[in-house]
């Protein structure tokens, strides 16, 4: 790989600033992940906790139901899981790779 484009130390901004809004969803943060949460369909009630709660916007919704997982964006912190009613239980996490 040749060094000979990349921008220098002086080149990069200060501070650790955000010079382009909205970069966020280009980063596919899914690969970090350990365990991931598996939705049942049969089981949700669609309270929409999960939706609440999840910090990266992962939980997808159409027509007020979820309707599946945006793995590319889940880290698997388990919130969703854990915010979930006991007595439904409609995620569960479950280690990555099985």
């Amino acid at each position: 790989m040749s060094t000979e484009n990349l921008p220098g130390w002086k080149d990069l901004p200060a501070g650790g600033l955000i010079l382009e809004p909205g970069n966020a969803e280009n980063l596919e943060t899914g690969e970090w992940r350990s365990s991931r949460p598996i939705h049942d369909k049969q089981k949700c009630i669609n309270c929409l906790f999960c939706w609440v709660f999840c910090p990266d916007s992962s939980i997808i919704v159409e027509d007020g139901k979820v309707v599946g997982i945006d793995y590319k964006h889940c880290k698997g912190c388990g919130i969703c899981a854990r915010e979930c009613p006991p007595k439904v239980k409609a995620i569960t996490m479950v280690p990555e790779g099985e």
